[in-house]
């Protein structure tokens, strides 16, 4: 199994990930950000991954650290869980429609993190999410997974939707991204790394 760990602290916040590559979309979120938790625990659940996530933070300033933390530590775990990235697929793209909401995410194990992040006009909320705060989780994540990351909306109204489907496609693309294929022996690049 492909499995990684991460802790992290700082003089913000506490944080405790694991993820298992190939799990069941197992999920033990805590993060003191109740619809965080619940994208955290779709991720999983469409990508077929166990994750455990705990996040001690300084809400009492707001939940900015909190996510951006969780973002850094997740990648880093999903990179480790990784390892060598030999004969996984590398590439995963998926269209999810939520209601009336259709989102992208599309991405490469690539090792050069990037991230474009259309996801239209959000509300500045969502319950007391800052949905500025998805832009900046998934940053956080590309850059420490190594991944090229596209992220966009094509449409949609209903900022619920808009950033559940986020979460969910980004599941359904990376257990693509990281599943092995046979037919590939080594680590799938002409160059012979990623």
């Amino acid at each position: 199994m492909r499995i990684g760990k991460i802790n992290r602290s700082t003089n913000e916040t506490k944080v405790d990930v694991e993820i298992n590559l190939d799990g069941t979309g197992n999920a033990q979120i805590s993060t003191g950000v109740g619809f965080f938790d619940h994208m955290l625990k779709l991720f999983a659940a469409h990508g077929l991954f166990d994750v455990k996530i705990s996040c001690a933070g300084d809400l009492e300033v707001d939940a900015h650290h909190s996510i951006e933390d969780i973002g850094i530590s997740l990648g880093a775990a999903v990179k480790s869980a990784l390892g060598d990235k030999r004969s996984i697929t590398r590439y995963g793209t998926f269209f999810l429609p939520m209601d009336e909401t259709l989102a992208l995410v599309s991405l490469d194990i690539s090792g050069r993190p990037f991230l474009v992040c259309d996801t239209g006009e959000l509300a500045p909320t969502i319950g007391t999410f800052d949905t500025e705060l998805v832009e900046e989780f998934l940053r956080a994540f590309a850059f420490n997974a190594g991944l090229t990351l596209h992220v966009k909306i094509l449409y949609g109204k209903n900022s619920h939707h808009k950033v559940e489907a986020i979460f969910k496609a980004l599941g359904h693309a990376l257990r693509i991204a990281v599943n092995r294929d046979d037919k590939i022996s080594g680590v799938p690049s002409t160059k012979g790394v990623l």
